[in-house]
C-alpha cells in the first residue's frame, strides 16, 4: 500500500487557483454532488458518464458533459486531452453481491477502467486524481473505529477492486507522477443540503434509500438482515456520513495534494455509528410513514459493528462533517423522495 503522509504535513490552506476538472461518473449519486460543490468553489467542471446509473437531470447546465464509458479508451484519451488539471474518479460497479457472482463485470469496469483512465492521463499529462475507494477494503473490523493503519483484507470482490486500484495508483505515482488521494467512504448518505440535487438512486442497495423507497410504496417493506448481533439493539452499527461532506472531502483532498505534490489515503466518515433500527425508527418519524419492516438471516460478512476515525482527516484537511447527524441525512432524504411524485 502507498505509504501514508504524516500527519506533520497537516497545515490548514485553501488552494485557490481555479482549476479545469474531469469528474468521471459524474451524474450518479456521489459524482453530482461532488461536481455541484467544485462548481461553488469556481471550479471549471466537465462530467464523464455513460449513463448506465447516472442521470441526466443531476448535470448542471454550468458543466460540459461528455457521454463516454472507461472502457472506451481512445474517447477517454480525447477528453483528457482538454487540458484538465485534475481528474475525479467516481465511475466504479459497487454492488458487493454481484460482485461476487460476476467478478468479471468488476475486473473490466473497476480494474481495467481505472488503468485506461491512469494510462490516459499518464499520456496527456494530467497528473491529480481523487479516487472514490472504500472503507470495505478493510474487511471486518479487527478494532473499531477504523483507521487508515487498519489491515487490508477485502472480504468482496468489489472491494479487492478498490484496494487493488489503490496500490495501482502508487504505482503510477511512483513511476509517472500521478499524485492521488485515495478516500475511504463509509456510508455515502443524504442529498443535496442547498436541495440541488433531485436524482433518485436506480436500483440502491444501501439502507437509507431502501427505506425511502419502501416509505413511498415502492418496496413492500424492508429487510433487517440479522437482529442478534452484539450491538445495542440487535442490528448492525454502521458509520453513515453525508454526501454533501464526502463532496466537500474531495475539494479539500484535491486543494491538499497540489499544494502538497504528493499523494494521500484517508478515512471520509462521521465517526458515529447508527444501528439498523435507530434509522428505521427516526425514518418513520420523519416520514410519518409506517415503513414495514421484516427479520430475515444475516449477510454473510456483514460486522457487527463498523464505525470511522477521521481524525487523519481532520488534521490534513480541516474536514469535518458538518451535515452528517442522522437527522439531517433522513430529512435531505426524504425531502427528494417525497417531492418525486412516486406514489404506489
Amino acid at each position: 500500500m502507498f505509504p501514508l503522509l504524516p500527519y506533520s504535513l497537516a497545515p490548514l490552506f485553501l488552494y485557490n487557483k481555479p482549476m479545469n476538472i474531469l469528474i468521471i461518473g459524474g451524474a450518479g449519486y456521489i459524482g453530482s454532488h461532488v461536481v455541484r460543490e467544485f462548481l461553488d468553489r469556481g471550479h471549471k467542471v466537465t462530467v464523464f458518464d455513460n449513463l448506465s446509473s447516472g442521470l441526466w437531470e443531476n448535470i448542471p447546465p454550468e458543466a460540459e458533459f461528455h457521454k463516454g464509458t472507461i472502457m472506451d479508451y481512445g474517447f477517454l484519451h480525447s477528453s483528457c486531452r482538454l487540458s484538465f488539471d485534475a481528474v475525479v474518479h467516481l465511475a466504479a460497479f459497487k454492488a458487493v453481491g454481484e460482485s461476487m457472482e460476476k467478478p468479471e463485470k468488476y475486473s473490466l469496469n473497476n480494474i481495467c477502467g481505472t488503468i485506461n483512465i491512469l494510462n490516459a492521463m499518464a499520456d496527456t499529462g494530467v497528473k491529480y486524481m481523487v479516487f472514490s475507494s472504500s472503507a470495505s477494503v478493510y474487511g471486518t473490523p479487527q478494532y473499531v473505529p477504523l483507521d487508515e493503519k487498519h489491515p487490508i483484507n477485502p472480504e468482496s470482490y468489489y472491494a479487492f477492486t478498490k484496494a487493488e486500484i489503490e496500490r495501482f495508483m502508487g504505482w503510477y505515482d511512483k513511476l509517472k507522477g500521478i499524485h492521488f488521494a485515495s478516500l475511504r467512504y463509509f456510508n455515502a448518505a443524504g442529498y443535496d443540503v442547498k436541495g440541488r440535487v433531485s436524482g433518485l438512486e436506480r436500483n440502491p442497495s444501501n439502507l437509507i434509500p431502501v427505506i425511502m423507497e419502501v416509505a413511498v410504496g415502492m418496496r413492500k417493506e424492508l429487510a433487517i438482515f440479522g437482529s442478534d448481533y452484539e450491538t445495542r439493539d440487535g442490528t448492525c452499527i454502521r458509520d453513515y456520513v453525508h454526501v454533501s461532506d464526502l463532496a466537500a472531502g474531495h475539494a479539500a483532498a484535491l486543494d491538499f495534494i497540489v499544494k502538497n505534490d504528493s499523494s494521500l489515503t484517508i478515512n471520509m466518515g462521521s465517526e458515529t455509528g447508527a444501528s439498523v433500527l435507530e434509522i428505521l425508527s427516526e425514518a418513520r418519524r420523519i416520514t410519518g410513514r409506517p415503513i414495514p419492516s421484516v427479520i430475515v438471516g444475516r449477510r454473510a460478512g456483514d460486522p457487527a459493528v463498523s464505525t470511522a476515525s477521521a481524525k487523519l482527516a481532520r488534521d490534513v484537511l480541516g474536514w469535518k462533517p458538518e451535515h452528517s447527524a442522522i437527522e439531517t441525512i433522513l430529512k435531505s432524504t426524504w425531502e427528494v423522495y417525497s417531492r418525486s411524485g412516486i406514489r404506489v
